[in-house]
């Protein structure tokens, strides 16, 4: 059962995070209100707190910066690509209307995705 709050958008834009003394610059798989699924090899542990920079230095001029929690993990072998989930956790206005915007620029992008 899907316990998800907002519906996902596929995305192939790059975004920084970090946490656990790593700093990560990963391709993400797919984003929405409540949380990002980055595409890494070497995922943070999960219940992590990660520091997460999206949009940062984009020509467009939005960025993102919010704090975000791993819950999921996914290793390589497995059927799926490999990565981590994980939901945002102190988004204010400001920030959540950037994430809606870069949200739209992306499903504009990618709308078969």
């Amino acid at each position: 059962m899907e316990n998800r709050r907002s519906a996902r958008v596929s995305s192939r834009m790059r975004c920084w995070c970090e946490g656990d003394n790593v700093t990560l610059y990963s391709r993400v798989g797919n984003l929405s209100e409540g949380g990002i699924f980055l595409r890494t090899s070497t995922p943070l542990r999960e219940g992590a707190r990660a520091t997460i920079r999206l949009g940062v230095g984009e020509e467009d001029g939005l960025g993102v910066q919010t704090l975000a929690k791993v819950v999921w993990t996914r290793k390589n072998g497995q059927q799926w690509p490999p990565g981590m989930g994980l939901q945002f956790e102190s988004l204010d206005a400001t920030s959540l209307e950037r994430l809606r915007q870069i949200i739209s620029q992306e499903r504009a992008r990618w709308p078969g995705a």
